[in-house]
Formats: structure tokens, C-alpha cells, sequence
């Protein structure tokens, strides 16, 4: 049985109907994923989340991917990243992150609003971990800011993007680098249970 690749190159071409890759168009349509939508985006949970908390906010606009935008459309991600704040605000005793994968898996611009507890069981490989903690991550702000002020945007080389994703495995949170997935996830929950603390006592 052919494997399919975790992180496919991009490409133009429409995948075939049905496509694992097409999956958010379904899941667009499900409404035990949906969260929220309005005329311009809809907001669904991630259907295989590697944290407490993972929504995409998907376009209604037709757009392929983050290296299909053009700067016509900088108002469309500006409305994604209010939405993805807007989100985060919702869960007060979680932190965040906002963003795009440099290398998109899925068909349909998404944008990322993950809690960075990084406590799921869906998180199982070091490129899970490293799509959402080394720079594969483009940060929402930057990507806001580099098409407002170069009117495109600046593609990760394929090289750097592979890098990233066998970079070491190193915690987000402090200088920790632990040998495998487990014992990463082990040491995730040390900070999980201080932040539960800090929140009882405040």
C-alpha cells in the first residue's frame, strides 16, 4: 500500500475529488466541526487536533493555498487573523498560536489557532511538533506584514522547510530536549500541570 507524504509539495493542480488532500472542503461541511462562520471565513475544529485547542479558519473564497494569495487579498487575511484572535479570547487560560504551515498538507487556505499545551493525542510525530514550533510556522502577524509591505509573499525555500522538520526535538517553553515523542509529551505535561497551578491560584 503506497503511503501518502505527510507534507506534500504544493502544487496548482487540483486534486482528484475526494482526495485525502480535499479533506477540509468536507469537513468545511460538517457540522460536528463547525465552530462559527460569517460572509467571508468559517472557523471548524481540526478534525485531527495536536492540542487542547486547534481551529482553522478556512476562506469561503476559493484560494488553494498561502502561496496562492495575492495582495488583493490582504483584507481577506487580516479578517482571519480578527477571527482567529476573536477565538482565543474565548479560552482565557490558554495561550496561542496563529498561523500558516509553510508546507500546507491540505487543499484550502487555513490558518492555525492552536493552544500551545501541545496536550493531544493526535500529536504522535516530530514533524507534528516541529510544523508548529521551529519557523516552518509562518506567524500570522508576519504574514499580515509581508504582504502589506512587499504586496507578496516570500516562499520558504523546500530545503529550509525540510530542516525545520528534522530539527531536534526541543521544548517550546523552556530549554528541554527530549530524546523521543514520549518523553516529549511527558515533559509537556510538567508545564500543563504548573500552568493549571498558576491559573488555581491566581
Amino acid at each position: 500500500m503506497k503511503r501518502k507524504p505527510k507534507f506534500p509539495s504544493n502544487d496548482a493542480t487540483a486534486p482528484k475529488k475526494h482526495h485525502w488532500a480535499t479533506g477540509l472542503l468536507v469537513s468545511m461541511e460538517d457540522p460536528e466541526l463547525r465552530v462559527k462562520e460569517d460572509d467571508k471565513v468559517v472557523v471548524i475544529k481540526d478534525k485531527y487536533p495536536k492540542a487542547q485547542f486547534h481551529y482553522l479558519v478556512l476562506p469561503k473564497a476559493n484560494i488553494p493555498s498561502l502561496w496562492h494569495v495575492k495582495k488583493e487579498d490582504e483584507s481577506l487575511l487580516l479578517h482571519m487573523a480578527k477571527v482567529a484572535e476573536d477565538l482565543t479570547k474565548e479560552h482565557k487560560d490558554s495561550e496561542f498560536l496563529i498561523g500558516y504551515h509553510a508546507v500546507p498538507s491540505m487543499q484550502r487556505l487555513h490558518l492555525h489557532v492552536i493552544s500551545t499545551d501541545f496536550n493531544s493525542p493526535c500529536l504522535k510525530t516530530k514533524y507534528h511538533w516541529n510544523s508548529f514550533t521551529t519557523p516552518f510556522f509562518l506567524h500570522s502577524t508576519d504574514i499580515c506584514n509581508q504582504l502589506r509591505e512587499r504586496g507578496e509573499l516570500k516562499k520558504l525555500k523546500s530545503e529550509d522547510s525540510a530542516e525545520y522538520l528534522n530539527t531536534t526535538l526541543k521544548c517550546h517553553k523552556c530549554s528541554a530536549t527530549p530524546k523521543n515523542m514520549p518523553d516529549l509529551k511527558r515533559h509537556l505535561l510538567v508545564h500543563l500541570s504548573d500552568r493549571r497551578s498558576s491559573n488555581t491560584s491566581d
